[in-house]
């Protein structure tokens, strides 16, 4: 259990691997636990892996269960309460997670410097047009570095089907009642994901602007995206994320004449939460503003190259 925001710990993933075949995991788990009043439950669940190729992937996922007795009633997810969860327990709990999620992403990392790639976590709330951004920034990076994608998404593989038209490599990673990616997650997609030394990695993450803030999957840096569609006063409501963020673009500017949203407020109030916040103003549609994004991108690839070749042995 995510008990940042209490989704469900059991997980669907799909992609392609090298060879293009798709797969699909479905994790659950089964326990039994007594209680002092005499008598049992136990619990079944099926276990279902159903694989389309022939290539075997194993996901090895470690389940914490906390069991205590039916009168200990603690403060679960939105208010509601749940046996057997105290404030503390739920603290706990959530900082073994964070803390796994935390090792697991400082291996990714180590995996992606030693290759000189440089990783960027897209972030955003639903609709604000991250996969249209990518699409249209991959396109025009084609040409100039490799390039390979992971999309996360509760169910589907839509936005990695639009990825791979464009010609690039993409993983799709289904999240199932799951509202962000992990570090797990990610660590086995880079096993299947043909990744060129020296290129850039998008991760574009489940479209939610409260638990992927939480979660470092190994990137270089987190990206958020923010629609003129959305408020002006978005980055107040959902603080950890713009805190989290190193770059903020302002999507879908096109759209600003036909719109009442006051840019500058929006502005003010993301740097109000995080100062050294770097904000883009862009619009996937005409392509306004990209080129900065491309700058950026570039020099941060330059940067990976560079620390990947002075780590490597003489």
């Amino acid at each position: 259990m995510c008990t940042v925001c209490g989704c469900g710990e059991a997980s669907v993933e799909t992609g392609t691997n090298k060879a293009g075949h798709a797969h699909t995991h479905d994790h659950t788990h089964s326990h039994s636990h007594p209680h002092e009043h005499g008598h049992g439950h136990s619990h079944s669940h099926d276990h279902d892996h159903t694989h389309d190729h022939a290539h075997e992937h194993i996901h090895d996922h470690d389940h914490a269960h906390d069991h205590t007795h039916p009168h200990d009633y603690g403060s679960g997810p939105a208010g509601v309460h749940v046996p057997g969860l105290s404030q503390e327990r739920i603290v706990r709990i959530e900082r073994d997670i964070l803390s796994k999620n935390d090792a697991l992403a400082a291996a990714n990392r180590v995996r992606l410097a030693e290759l000189g790639v440089f990783a960027l976590n897209l972030v955003s709330s639903p609709g604000s047009g991250k996969t249209s951004l990518l699409v249209r920034t991959i396109t025009d990076l084609a040409d100039k570095f490799p390039l390979a994608v992971i999309e996360g998404d509760q169910q589907t593989s839509n936005d990695a089907a639009r990825i791979r038209a464009t010609g690039v490599a993409a993983i799709q990673i289904n999240t199932g009642k799951g509202c962000h990616l992990d570090a797990h997650m990610v660590g086995h997609a880079l096993d299947d994901l043909p990744l060129a030394a020296g290129g850039v990695l998008f991760i574009e993450n489940v479209g939610n602007l409260v638990c992927p803030a939480a979660f470092d999957l190994g990137e270089a840096y987190k990206v958020v995206v923010l629609s003129v569609t959305e408020g002006e006063d978005k980055p107040l409501k959902y603080p950890d994320m713009f805190a989290a963020a190193d770059l903020m673009l302002l999507n879908k500017s096109d759209l600003l004449p036909h719109l009442e949203f006051d840019v500058a407020a929006c502005v003010a109030n993301a740097l109000r939460v995080n100062p050294r916040l770097k904000i883009l103003q862009v619009s996937a549609r005409t392509g306004e503003g990209l080129g900065a994004f491309l700058d950026w991108i570039g020099a941060g690839v330059a940067m990976a190259r560079a620390t990947a070749k002075a780590a490597a042995p003489a």
